[in-house]
């Protein structure tokens, strides 16, 4: 009993001294906080080439899969379109999965990074990078040849356009600084927890009173800010996605077409994994096709049904 005592006096005299600290010293402890978070949130964009590109890298018999020809001057054709500020702050690698992902920032040295999957290397003519691949779903592999197969496959054979629009949109997110955009909504969230709490000590004089009070105060104010955080964090990436497919299908009618193709083929898609995948796809796919959110009260990326409507109307306002 005596032990548990003379600990409790010692836990709370650290919490004091740790209040003490922070107190006295806030404004240095706020601006390291923030530039940490920031940091831990951006470090795979600054050092794409050994975080993101490692964990995406396609491989080929015990080597790193090299980026086809014909998908190189696909890819470097976008960036024309796209009109960025450098072409060579742009490289492009042979990625696995079946669409278009990218990180970095373009004008810091290690540039930005796009990969490029296999099925990207198809046409309807040629299903190399698609029937060559062994695809295993629930320990099963694919039969390309059944009815489910034969709709998975056409799901991942894309036109030219739709090609260039998937690239496309990735390399507009990256040059609208986007992951910095992303990176720096957990700082700034930080920084309002941190600011309206002395603000509503400061007013309701707490600082002179309980302990109690003004650690309720510090719960109710980071209970407040976490769930902004989220909110925030998801309104940021759905605003990136619709703004980085709008651009993208804003460069021509071919890359509007592409895009409401693109999307198209993501739904069939997943609508087929979700017969595939039996329970677990049902857990993970709606039958629209959208992805379920991972997480409750959460819906890290804008609906694809949304996306595709979006590129849709664009087409029509502007009778492309």
């Amino acid at each position: 009993m005596r032990k548990a005592t003379i600990l409790g006096h010692q836990m709370i005299s650290s919490f004091l001294k740790v209040s003490a600290f922070v107190q006295k010293y806030r404004t240095p402890v706020l601006l390291i906080s923030c530039g940490g978070v920031f940091t831990a949130n951006i470090f795979y964009h600054v050092f794409p080439n050994g975080t993101y590109r490692k964990l995406y890298q396609a491989w080929s018999k015990g080597e790193p899969a090299s980026l086809s020809e014909k998908l190189e001057d696909t890819f470097q054709a976008v960036l024309k379109d796209c009109t960025v500020g450098s072409t060579k702050n742009y490289t492009a690698f042979a990625s696995f999965g079946f669409h278009p992902i990218g990180a970095g920032v373009p004008w810091l040295p290690a540039g930005a990074h796009v990969g490029i999957p296999a099925n990207f290397n198809s046409s309807a003519d040629d299903l190399a990078g698609i029937t060559n691949r062994t695809i295993l779903i629930n320990g099963k592999e694919v039969e390309w040849e059944s009815e489910i197969g034969s709709s998975l496959k056409e799901s991942l054979v894309f036109s030219p356009e739709a090609k260039k629009f998937a690239i496309a949109r990735e390399v507009v997110r990256l040059e609208s600084a986007g992951p910095v955009l992303h990176a720096a909504v957990a700082p700034a969230c930080l920084a309002g927890i941190f600011v309206n709490t002395v603000v509503l000590k400061q007013i309701f004089g707490l600082y002179t009173g309980s302990m109690l009070a003004r650690g309720l105060v510090n719960v109710v104010v980071l209970g407040l800010g976490a769930a902004f955080y989220f909110l925030a964090a998801d309104e940021i990436s759905q605003w990136l996605d619709y703004r980085s497919d709008r651009h993208a299908a804003s460069l021509s009618p071919e890359y509007a077409k592409g895009g409401v193709e693109f999307y198209d083929k993501i739904l069939l898609r997943n609508k087929t994994l979700r017969m595939l995948m039996g329970p677990k796809g049902e857990e993970m796919y709606a039958p629209s096709g959208n992805l379920f959110p991972a997480k409750v009260f959460s819906l890290k990326h804008a609906p694809y049904t949304a996306r595709r409507e979006g590129i849709a109307t664009l087409l029509k306002e502007q009778k492309m």
